[in-house]
């Protein structure tokens, strides 16, 4: 048995979160790492096995246990949100980057069930560039067995608050290995219950990284239990179809039960393993979504909102009811009523959305405000502005220790509230606002003047697409703020413009925070029942992958350091840095096939 050394890491909110590293025993050919990710229950500990059965003696490995598992302190199943264990994970792979020398590029992930479905929500909320992903019987759908257990689930919830859910399943029914069955069932450390919030959360997140499987191109090996007693197969087949890695494998074990890589006559599944990791390195092909807009299936998805949907179609009608009733009844509510005369998607929506005061004409009309201001996008929007204050707060506090002055630009700030609120207190040199809406401009002027920030601030008329004046601006910000712009243009050119203004503007070493929309679960309502702010033309949107926003900010000269996301995965944010070598190293372009 190789050896673990025992460690911990902080999390996101302070959290001491266990680990176990097992050193390589010899050097490889070249630099490997592999992360370990248990199942739900389960703790790193029972990934012993692992560690010496793939045979990888010339390869850390590196395994945690999940927040409110194993040897971590605190109730046992619960953590505050799905969305926080994933950015536990992302916490913890960073800091195996910086703690033991790691780079990003070298890791490979292990992942099964609930583990895999962190795994593959990582990828693509974050768009880490690991080497690969292997994902063994990924807890897509958990069989409940129980009539409307999910609804039932959400209603009892909603009327006790969180509780508690002990797991049905059996050793037994996990794998055929008698040591494992015996273990499993001795162990002290396997936390049966889990969290309402946990259980619920875990089929919401798997439905839409299962929906949305193009956004992820890492190498990707999916594992299939053939008689798996715990989760569906039709999901995890799903994910695979829509994966959009040009190198990816599935493989069908008959008669496995869930536990893939416990299972007693597991040699094959782990001989699969490392032929896959052997292919890999040998050469995996780059992805370049610089074209994404042009070809790819978010370019299709928006093509297709362009049309409407046959006469035949029972959501045609649906849609264009619930836009009539926005139209009619729905100029009850201020918020509705603001969307139609200045665009849903406006500054001026944007800065009502944060006050988020339900307002209106009769108690009918205030009582529709509110559950507009409580859609699921706009609240999204309100965890955006807490995301983007708490970066802008990140990068003021690196340019302080790094000696460098506070100069802060913002090329499209609406009204310009959420930056106002961010440099509250902060000892700024200089904060230059820019709009392209004589609106937002009167409006941002007015709130500076009301805030007392004449001195240090100023509002200015720009066009954030304009590459000549961005890359003009005086004095040079060493701080530039882009939030919710780039969402609402569907081409790449003119943000490649847009950008390498920036780059042109910020010296190396200043920083850029810029949002993106990976997801949005009410897409296609949006473009067929609301306006833009732009001639009351439909509001049709093209998502951005992270991916593909994380490349065009790279190829533009920065690199990338932090990011947020809301717990619906909709918005993100995140900060880069200005490096000192302008050129990017881009990835070649795939055939055509792959578009």
């Amino acid at each position: 048995m190789r050896q673990a050394e025992e460690s911990q890491f902080v999390s996101f909110d302070g959290q001491t979160l266990f680990y176990r590293h097992w050193p390589a025993l010899s050097s490889g050919p070249r630099p490997r790492a592999i992360v370990l990710l248990h199942r739900g229950h389960e703790h790193s500990g029972r990934l012993q096995h692992l560690v010496d059965e793939l045979q990888l003696a010339d390869t850390p490995m590196f395994a945690w246990d999940a927040r409110g598992h194993g040897r971590n302190e605190g109730p046992r199943g619960y953590s505050p949100s799905l969305g926080a264990t994933v950015r536990d994970l992302d916490c913890f792979v960073r800091h195996l980057c910086q703690r033991h020398g790691l780079a990003m590029e070298e890791i490979v992930v292990i992942a099964q069930s609930v583990g895999a479905v962190l795994a593959a929500t990582w990828a693509h909320d974050y768009a880490p560039r690991v080497r690969a992903l292997v994902l063994a019987s990924p807890a897509f759908k958990v069989k409940l067995y129980v009539p409307f257990a999910r609804t039932g689930l959400r209603l009892m919830q909603r009327l006790r608050g969180n509780f508690f859910v002990n797991s049905y399943v059996k050793a037994r029914f996990l794998t055929h290995d008698p040591e494992r069955i015996a273990s499993y069932n001795s162990d002290p450390l396997i936390t049966r219950p889990i969290s309402s919030n946990i259980l619920l959360a875990l089929y919401d997140t798997a439905e839409r990284i299962v929906a949305d499987a193009g956004a992820i191109t890492l190498p990707t090996q999916l594992l299939m239990s053939g008689a798996d007693f715990v989760v569906h197969q039709g999901p995890q087949r799903e994910f695979f179809q829509k994966l959009g890695s040009p190198l990816k494998e599935m493989h069908l074990l008959p008669g496995f039960y869930h536990d893939t890589l416990g299972e007693r006559d597991r040699a094959p599944a782990l001989d699969k393993i490392r032929a896959f990791i052997q292919r890999v390195e040998a050469g995996a092909p780059a992805v370049d979504l610089s074209r994404a807009d042009a070809a790819g299936y978010t370019a299709l998805e928006y093509q297709q909102l362009q049309q409407p949907r046959s006469w035949l179609s029972p959501l045609r009608w649906q849609f264009a009811l619930t836009r009539l009733t926005l139209a009619t009844l729905g100029r009850l509510s201020a918020g509705i009523r603001l969307g139609w005369r200045t665009g849903f998607d406006s500054g001026s929506t944007l800065d009502y959305v944060y006050r988020n005061q339900a307002s209106g004409i009769s108690p009918l009309g205030r009582l529709g405000d509110r559950a507009y201001l409580d859609s699921v996008g706009w609240k999204g929007i309100r965890q955006r502005k807490l995301n983007l204050e708490e970066l802008i707060a990140m990068a003021m506090g690196h340019l302080r220790a790094d000696g460098q002055p506070l100069r802060l630009l913002d090329i499209a700030a609406g009204h310009g509230r959420y930056i106002l609120d961010a440099i509250a207190g902060q000892p700024v040199e200089h904060v230059q606002l820019r709009d392209y809406s004589d609106i937002n401009v009167g409006a941002g002027r007015r709130l500076i003047a009301e805030r007392g920030l004449d001195a240090v601030a100023r509002f200015d008329q720009g066009n954030a697409f304009d590459r000549a004046s961005l890359a003009a601006l005086q004095p040079a910000p060493t701080l530039a703020v882009v939030s919710g712009l780039y969402e609402l243009f569907p081409e790449n050119e003119p943000i490649r413009q847009s950008l390498a203004g920036l780059a042109e503007a910020v010296p190396p070493g200043g920083y850029l925070v810029y949002t993106n929309q990976p997801w949005h679960p009410q897409l296609e309502l949006i473009a067929r029942t609301l306006s833009s702010h732009r001639g009351g033309a439909d509001w049709i949107m093209r998502r951005r992958t992270q991916q593909e926003m994380d490349q065009l900010v790279a190829d533009a000269g920065f690199e990338k350091l932090e990011q947020r996301i809301d717990e619906w995965g909709i918005f993100s944010v995140s900060l880069a840095r200005r490096r000192s070598d302008a050129a990017a190293e881009r990835p070649q372009p795939l055939a055509e096939a792959e578009a």
